[in-house]
């Protein structure tokens, strides 16, 4: 079962919005990478409001992910892409339904 989380809440430059969803959309080769990471998401939560959602078994794959190559490409773009640095809360995963 999935016990932990992250949620990064990504906000876009003017003008950078479509870059944006193609850097998310590269992102799914890295996760597909890292056996840590059974769970991903890019979003577009609105016209300029991106996110990644991502769940973990356990606090060690977590850890890996934000240590990981994902995290890294991210803070890298971060000052090009987004008008604000990235928020990523930590989230505990109360319950799941996933396919069987």
């Amino acid at each position: 079962m999935f016990t932990v989380a992250l949620f990064a809440r990504l906000e876009a430059k003017a003008g950078k919005e479509n870059e944006v969803a193609k850097f998310l959309e590269t992102g799914l080769a890295l996760a597909n990478q890292e056996v840590t990471t059974p769970v991903w998401f890019a979003l577009r939560l609105g016209p300029t409001t991106f996110g990644v959602f991502d769940a973990f078994t356990d606090e060690s794959g977590r850890q890996a992910h934000l240590n990981g190559p994902i995290a890294k490409a991210l803070m890298a773009q971060a000052p090009e892409l987004f008008s604000k640095p990235p928020v990523i809360e930590r989230i505990e995963v109360l319950g799941a339904k996933l396919p069987k």
